[in-house]
């Protein structure tokens, strides 16, 4: 008993792979960082090897050269393996990336982990990490962390097609050769277990979590002012990627129909992404539409805080394929969210089970603008929604509780292989 006791709490070597890490401000980055450092203060000795930043300009970060960068970020080793980024990412180019990355990956000196965990995405630079730990003697024990469904994405955007289920194949494969999964999503670990054929036991549910600190108090007159934003205007603010899956024409439309009807409602589009470019061009002339860059830190949780209503705009038919990371960071900021998705969505049941704000269906610009109208009209509900949104925050999307569920996932991975 005493040795198993030793055994399961000791410090353990742990190598993380992913292509995504700080400084990224969005997408897995911000919690693949926040999950090694939480790691690094449980007592274990971890190692991050990644890409370089590019995430989400799709263009290499300033001040980031050569073939390889070795950097220790508050207590965490980081290598950097350099790969392809392509400048308009689409899915071959995006393959292409991932497996230059994944190639780099097989090849690269990983310090005889105890423990393995590979971030997907990216799917295929993760399949050839797998492979090159069933390739080796004395193995370590290798789980895969999934943040996107591929084999959904492709169908869900693009509808069902031969690529959709060869894509499902090669992700049932990939998740049955790891030997545990982890899902963020009670509804990812339905799909895996029972589309993908993966066994519900190497299946574990761990929610992300809230990577922020605490807001400031929400609708401060001077971090409006600082952004333009006047007293009367009804802010929407959308912040994060702006892909194909966000479907963001549907905002333009609404902002259009702001124009029309002389609305109040303002929408802010913060971040950057693949559409952005796009969409400023098909915006021109719409005056209820802004376009803002991605904020660091503070200025970041300032303009959430400021504004009056936090939106995630979705494709129509998006369901299943992802959880948007932007959620944690809204319900944060204690301010209520409008959420233009499909009914059946996995972003649907976080509303509802957040309560933290209202959802309008997917690709409809009249319901998505008269939803704004009325939670600008409505203060008393508006204030409901972000109390009960920053209540969700609390008591479930806890780092503490979540960085605790993955100490004895790894820990577990590691006794399933006598390390």
């Amino acid at each position: 008993m005493t040795n198993e006791v030793f055994e399961t709490d000791r410090s353990l070597r742990i190598t993380i792979l992913g292509i995504n890490y700080r400084p990224e401000p969005t997408g897995n980055a911000p919690y693949t960082a926040s999950l090694a450092e939480g790691l690094v203060a449980a007592g274990h000795k971890v190692r991050v090897i990644t890409g370089y930043p590019h995430y989400p300009e799709w263009e290499l970060k300033a001040g980031y050269t050569g073939w390889i960068r070795r950097e220790t970020i508050n207590g965490v080793e980081v290598i950097r393996l350099r790969h392809y980024i392509p400048r308009k990412p689409g899915q071959l180019n995006r393959l292409w990336m991932e497996i230059t990355f994944g190639l780099r990956l097989a090849f690269a000196r990983w310090s005889k982990p105890d423990t393995v965990l590979v971030i997907s995405p990216a799917l295929f630079s993760s399949a050839l990490a797998i492979l090159r730990t069933r390739l080796r003697p004395n193995r370590p024990a290798v789980g895969i962390w999934v943040q996107d469904i591929y084999s959904r994405g492709v169908v869900e955007v693009n509808g069902k097609s031969r690529a959709g289920s060869a894509l499902a194949a090669a992700e049932s494969y990939i998740l049955k050769s790891a030997d545990g999964v982890v899902a963020i999503h009670e509804r990812f670990r339905q799909y895996f277990v029972n589309s993908l054929g993966v066994s519900s036991n190497d299946v574990k549910v761990i929610r992300n979590w809230t990577h922020l600190p605490p807001s400031p108090a929400s609708g401060s007159v001077d971090v409006r002012s600082r952004f333009g934003w006047s007293p009367d205007d009804v802010v929407v603010l959308h912040a994060g990627n702006m892909g194909q899956k966000q479907g963001l024409e549907n905002v333009l439309e609404a902002a259009r129909l702001a124009d029309q009807s002389q609305s109040r409602v303002r929408f802010v589009l913060m971040g950057d992404g693949n559409q952005r470019r796009r969409l400023e061009e098909l915006a021109n002339g719409i005056k209820s539409i802004e376009f803002m860059p991605p904020l660091p830190g503070d200025d970041f949780m300032d303009a959430l805080a400021a504004a009056d209503i936090l939106l995630v705009n979705e494709l129509p038919g998006v369901k299943d394929m992802a959880v948007p990371s932007k959620l944690t960071s809204y319900f944060n900021a204690g301010v209520p969210v409008i959420a233009a998705t499909d009914p059946e969505s996995v972003t649907a049941s976080e509303i509802a089970a957040s309560s933290g704000g209202v959802r309008v269906d997917a690709g409809d610009p009249q319901a998505l603008l008269s939803a704004a109208e009325s939670l600008g009209r409505d203060k008393v509900t508006a204030k409901t929604l972000g109390t009960s949104g920053l209540k969700f925050r609390n008591e479930t999307l806890s780092e503490t509780a979540a960085i605790g569920h993955y100490d004895d996932f790894i820990k577990s991975l590691a006794m399933s292989r006598g390390r």
